[in-house]
């Protein structure tokens, strides 16, 4: 492994922000519903994201946008695991690409839930979060993919079954938060106080933040009992 200091990274940061940033603030949901004739902005509840667009086109165009914001936030994080993957930060154990797959993942998901393109209103980030465990957490190893797709394919039955589409995603990027921030105690076990690791523990707490704020009004109609059941045996004929 090769060590690198902080002012040999500084920049790299920066350049992959704005980049992964400006990833993210490419809206899939947008582009489908403007090729189907529709802005999905002004359907349904107005959210650009998977659940409007799977009860204003039906669930085959609601799969379609699901799995495009899915590569969206997951690409991002594995192209900064291939660059990183052989260093670690000067005098500690730390790999850069642990970090930079989850910095990179949080600057896609901020520019969807926040886009410059759309006045800084855009989706809620679900599908590109887990698009960023589904595809970060196998650069470790090969077989963390089909786990994590069996869990991505658990959250998306639980909605079904429940079809309570908040609750259900909310749940699912809390698992794999867990999951991934379990994997890193077990790793750095030695180095919790290191800033990198906190500074990385402080991303996935992030990423769960982002999600939630973005979920807010869901989550007090949930609270309110006033939630909108998400149905996919009735999306399924659309």
């Amino acid at each position: 492994m090769t060590q690198i200091a902080f002012s040999q990274f500084w920049y790299w940061l920066i350049v992959c922000a704005v980049i992964c940033y400006l990833i993210g603030c490419f809206n899939f949901a947008v582009l489908i519903s403007h090729i189907k004739n529709r802005d999905i902005r002004n359907v349904g509840s107005g959210n650009p994201g998977t659940m409007n667009m799977t009860r204003t086109f039906g669930l085959k165009i609601g799969a379609i946008n699901f799995f495009c914001d899915v590569i969206k936030g997951g690409l991002p994080a594995v192209i900064a695991w291939i660059i990183f993957k052989d260093y670690v930060f000067e005098g500690t154990d730390v790999l850069v690409s642990d970090f930079m797959r989850y910095f990179c993942g949080v600057f896609v998901i901020i520019g969807h839930i926040f886009p410059v393109t759309m006045r800084f209103k855009g989706g809620k980030g679900i599908a590109s979060t887990m698009g960023l465990f589904a595809f970060a957490l196998p650069c470790e190893q090969w077989w963390y993919f089909p786990i994590a797709v069996v869990f991505l394919f658990g959250v998306l039955g639980y909605i079904a079954l429940t079809e309570w589409g908040s609750m259900g995603s909310l749940i699912g990027v809390a698992g794999l938060t867990v999951w991934q921030a379990a994997l890193f105690v077990v790793r750095y076990e030695n180095e919790l106080v290191n800033a990198w690791v906190i500074t990385l523990f402080m991303i996935l707490l992030l990423i769960n933040l982002l999600t939630w704020i973005a979920h807010r009004k869901n989550i007090y109609k949930l609270l309110a009992g006033e939630e909108h059941h998400t149905s996919v045996r009735k999306h399924k004929k659309n």
